[in-house]
C-alpha cells in the first residue's frame, strides 16, 4: 500500500535528560546569601531582603500556544455569537437542526456545526432535528445515512426527530405550484449558457430577464405540469423564483426551484421526476419543523434574503437565520472528492484510514468524541472562519488524554535481556498504577523476570557522556523496578548488523548497602508464560498524511504532497499484560456518546492508553482474538520531524 513501509527499526528518541542539579543553581546561592551589612560613616540602611530565586526556564514548544480547556463546556454558548443570537430571538422553546447531505462521511468540520446545532438546543432546554436534506437522489446511498447518525450519537447527541426533506415532498410541490399562482415563478427552457448570460456572464455585464419570464403564470402552471409528468429530460426545463434581478445579491437572480431529474429515489422510488432545489426546500422544511435559529456556516450569508424572500412570498412562518463561520483543518483535505481519490486509488485503506479527518477516521484513530467536543469549545464561535492547524487539534487531544487514560508499558522494536544473575524461572511482581496522578484509575501487577524486553532505541552498541540508557558497562532504570539493570555484553546479527541479544546484571545491593540512582528510566516487558507476558501486538504509528499545510498549493495536485512516512508499522511490537484489564474497564473514558455503552458493546478504539515515553494508543477494528492491532493516537508531544 502507498504510503505503507514496515520498519525494523523505530528512529531514536532524544536521550532523557539528566537530574538537575537544583541545590547547586545560581538563583539557590543568590537566594541564600545574607543581606550586606551598612556602610560607615553613612547612616545604617535596611537590610535588603534576598532576591527570589527565579523560576527555571520554559522549553520553547514547537507547537502552537493553545489557550487551556475552558473549565466550562457550556461556555460557547454563554458569550460571544452564541449568546448573541440567543438575545435576538429569545424563543420559548428552541428548535435547532442539523441537515447534512447523505451523499458522503461527516469530516472534523461537520462537528462544529453539530456541536453548535444539537448543544445551543439543549443548552437552552430545546431539541435539534436531524434532517437529512435527501432532495439529490443520484448521489445518495444508504452507508451515508447510516454513518451519519451514528458519528452524530457517538459524539454524544440525540436527535429529536430523524426527518428527511423527502418527508415534504408533496407539501413542496403544493407551494410550488402556489408560487406560481401568486406569479413569483415561472418554468424556463434556458440553456445553462443562457442563464449564466441573463446573470451577468462571467464578464459581469448587464442582467436581463429570461424570455420565459414573462409567460402568464397558467402557462408555467402546465409546464410545470408537464415537468411532473415526465415530458422533459434533464436540464430542458427548469422552475424558476421570480426574485428581484436588480439586486445586487446573486441570491435574488431567479434562482432554480425545481429541476428534472430521472433518478429513483431512496424513498419515494420513481414516484417523482422532478425534485426541489436547497434553495427552495431548506427554509421550507425549517418553517414545517417550527425552527426557531437555523445556525448555518457564513457560506450561507447572501442566501439569508433568498431564504426570508421566499417564506414572505408564501406567507408561511419564517426561521431566523444566522450564519458563523466554518471550522477548517489545515495540513489535510476535507473534500469528498479528493479523499474518494484517496480511498478508490489506495493511499489510505478507505473513509476510515486514521490519517484522514472523517468523523469515521478519526473514531478509528481513537480520538474520543469529548476531545473533539472540547477541542470546538475552546475555539469559541464567530462569523470568522477559523483555520486550525493539525497540531493545535493534536495538542488538544493530548491535553484530554492525559488526565482520562491509563497508563501501560509498550515496547515497540523489542531486543530480549538477559539478566545473567537472576536464576532461571525467577519472577518478582511488580505493582503499577494505571496513574500516578488518579488513584482512582487502579493498578495491575506485571511481572520482573530473567529475561526483560526494551526498546532497540534504549540500547548503544558505543556509550556516550551525553547518553544515559542502556549500553555496555551502563546501568539504566527500568521502570518500576526496585533496582537498575547494567548491561555487560550483546550480540548481533552477522546478516543484518541488528542487535539480537543484550545480556545485563540487576544490580541489587547487599543487606544494608545503599546504591546509586540511574539517572534515567526505560519502559520494559517482562517474559512469563505464566503471565502471558509479553502480549504480542502490530503498532501503527500514524503522522501526517501530506508534507505541507496546503497539499492542494503542491505542484501536480495534492497527491504530489503525500508524506511517504504517513504510516510505519512495528510488525512485533509489545506490551504489559495491564492491557488485558484496561480492555475489561473500555471505554476509556466513558463520555458523550461511549458513556452509556457496556464493555461488551465498546469498540475496539475504547480502548484506549498512554504507552509509557512513545504516544497515547488504541486498538484498532483490525485486532482478531489472535493479533491485536494499535493505533497511534497521539504522540506525547508534537514530533516535528513526521507530525504536522
Amino acid at each position: 500500500m502507498d504510503g505503507q513501509t514496515t520498519l525494523p527499526e523505530r528512529p531514536k528518541e532524544p536521550a532523557a535528560p539528566t537530574e538537575s542539579a537544583a541545590n547547586n543553581s545560581p538563583a539557590v546561592e543568590q537566594a541564600t546569601k545574607p543581606a550586606k551589612a551598612p556602610k560607615k560613616p553613612k547612616p545604617p540602611k535596611a537590610p535588603k531582603a534576598p532576591k527570589e530565586p527565579k523560576p527555571p526556564a520554559q522549553k520553547k514548544q514547537s507547537a502552537p500556544n493553545v489557550p487551556a480547556p475552558p473549565a466550562d463546556p457550556n461556555s460557547m454558548f454563554k458569550e460571544g455569537f452564541l449568546k448573541a443570537v440567543h438575545a435576538e430571538r429569545p424563543a420559548e422553546r428552541v428548535f435547532t437542526r442539523f441537515p447534512p447531505e447523505p451523499n458522503g462521511y461527516l469530516h472534523i468540520g461537520h462537528s462544529k456545526a453539530i456541536a453548535i446545532n444539537f448543544g445551543f438546543a439543549r443548552y437552552h432546554g430545546g431539541d435539534c432535528y436531524l434532517r437529512f436534506d435527501d432532495t439529490n437522489p443520484e448521489a445518495e446511498e444508504e452507508k451515508y445515512f447510516v454513518a451519519i447518525r451514528e458519528m452524530i450519537e457517538w459524539l454524544g447527541f440525540k436527535p429529536y426527530k430523524v426527518t428527511y426533506s423527502s418527508d415534504n415532498f408533496d407539501k413542496l410541490y403544493e407551494l410550488a405550484e402556489e408560487l406560481i399562482r401568486r406569479d413569483r415563478a415561472y418554468v424556463c427552457h434556458c440553456s445553462d449558457t443562457e442563464v449564466k448570460q441573463q446573470r451577468g456572464g462571467e464578464n459581469h455585464g448587464p442582467r436581463y430577464a429570461c424570455v420565459h419570464r414573462s409567460r402568464p403564470t397558467e402557462e408555467s402552471l402546465q409546464e410545470f405540469r408537464a415537468m411532473r409528468d415526465g415530458k422533459y429530460k434533464p436540464r430542458e426545463a427548469f422552475l424558476r423564483m421570480k426574485q428581484n434581478l436588480e439586486d445586487g445579491n446573486p441570491q435574488m437572480w431567479d434562482l432554480s426551484a425545481y429541476r428534472v431529474l430521472n433518478a429513483s429515489h431512496h424513498r419515494t422510488g420513481d414516484k417523482w421526476c422532478i425534485y426541489p432545489t436547497y434553495d427552495f426546500t431548506h427554509c421550507l422544511c425549517d418553517s414545517f419543523e417550527n425552527i426557531s435559529h437555523s445556525l448555518c456556516t457564513t457560506e450561507f450569508q447572501l442566501s439569508r434574503v433568498s431564504y426570508e424572500w421566499l417564506c414572505d412570498e408564501l406567507d408561511v412562518y419564517k426561521p431566523m437565520q444566522r450564519e458563523y463561520g466554518r471550522l477548517n483543518v489545515t495540513g489535510t483535505v476535507l473534500s469528498k472528492r479528493k479523499i474518494a481519490k484517496l480511498v478508490n486509488e489506495h493511499y489510505v485503506r478507505g473513509w476510515d484510514d486514521p490519517r484522514l479527518y472523517t468523523l469515521v477516521a478519526l473514531r478509528r484513530r481513537g480520538v474520543p468524541p469529548g476531545a473533539i467536543l472540547s477541542f470546538i469549545n475552546e475555539l469559541g464561535v464567530s462569523t470568522a472562519l477559523t483555520n486550525i492547524q493539525l497540531a493545535r487539534f493534536e495538542q488538544s487531544v493530548r491535553r484530554y488524554l492525559e488526565t482520562t487514560v491509563p497508563r501501560l508499558m509498550v515496547v515497540l522494536d523489542p531486543i530480549p535481556v538477559v539478566i545473567e544473575n537472576l536464576p532461571d524461572g525467577y519472577v518478582e511482581e511488580v505493582e503499577v498504577p494505571f496513574s500516578p496522578k488518579d488513584p482512582s484509575m487502579g493498578g495491575h501487577v506485571v511481572p520482573f523476570t530473567k529475561v526483560v524486553y526494551v526498546d532497540r532505541s534504549d540500547f548503544r552498541e558505543i556509550d556516550s557522556k551525553d547518553y544515559f540508557r542502556l549500553a555496555p558497562g551502563k546501568s539504566v532504570g527500568l521502570l518500576k523496578v526496585p533496582y537498575p539493570i547494567k548491561a555487560t555484553t550483546f550480540s548481533k546479527d552477522p546478516t543484518t548488523g541488528l542487535v539480537t541479544e543484550v545480556r545485563a546484571v540487576y544490580e541489587k545491593p547487599e543487606e544494608g548497602a545503599t546504591f546509586k540512582k540511574p539517572k534515567t528510566y526505560i519502559q520494559w516487558v517482562g517474559s512469563s508464560e505464566k503471565h502471558h507476558s509479553p502480549v504480542k501486538v502490530e503498532a501503527r504509528m500514524f503522522y501526517s498524511l501530506f508534507r505541507s499545510e496546503n497539499p492542494d498549493a503542491t505542484e501536480g495536485g495534492f497527491i504530489n504532497d503525500i508524506n511517504p512516512d504517513s504510516e510505519q508499522i512495528f510488525p512485533n511490537a509489545m506490551v504489559e499484560t495491564g492491557l488485558d484489564d484496561v480492555r475489561k474497564r473500555a471505554p476509556w473514558p466513558q463520555e458523550e456518546g461511549e458513556k452509556n455503552i457496556a464493555n461488551k458493546d465498546a469498540g475496539y478504539e475504547t480502548v484506549r492508553f498512554q504507552g509509557l515515553r512513545i504516544a497515547y494508543f488504541c486498538l484498532d477494528k483490525d485486532s482478531t482474538s489472535d493479533k491485536l492491532v494499535l493505533n497511534r493516537i497521539v504522540g506525547l508531544k508534537e514530533d516535528a520531524a513526521k507530525s504536522s
